[in-house]
């Protein structure tokens, strides 16, 4: 296998990884997340102040996951 296809596989796993972690949030943190989004927006630093342990970039990437979901659901 040619490296530019190994590295073209990895890529889609690599996203795959990222989106199953930024969905490993349990119902206490999506619930503030929904509601701290309807309070600030998209002031992703402040919503991670909130939860412990996790990182502004997290929190982000679950809300563009869950909406990305919900969009496709929709259609």
């Amino acid at each position: 296998m040619s490296e530019r296809s190994r590295n073209s596989n990895a890529r889609p796993n690599q996203v795959l990884a990222e989106e199953e972690s930024a969905l490993n949030m349990n119902e206490q943190e999506e619930d503030l997340i929904y509601r701290m989004y309807r309070l600030v927006g998209e002031r992703w630093d402040l919503i991670a102040g909130r939860i412990p342990g996790r990182s502004a970039e997290e929190i982000e990437r679950f809300w563009r996951i869950k909406q990305r979901q919900n969009n496709n659901n929709n259609n």
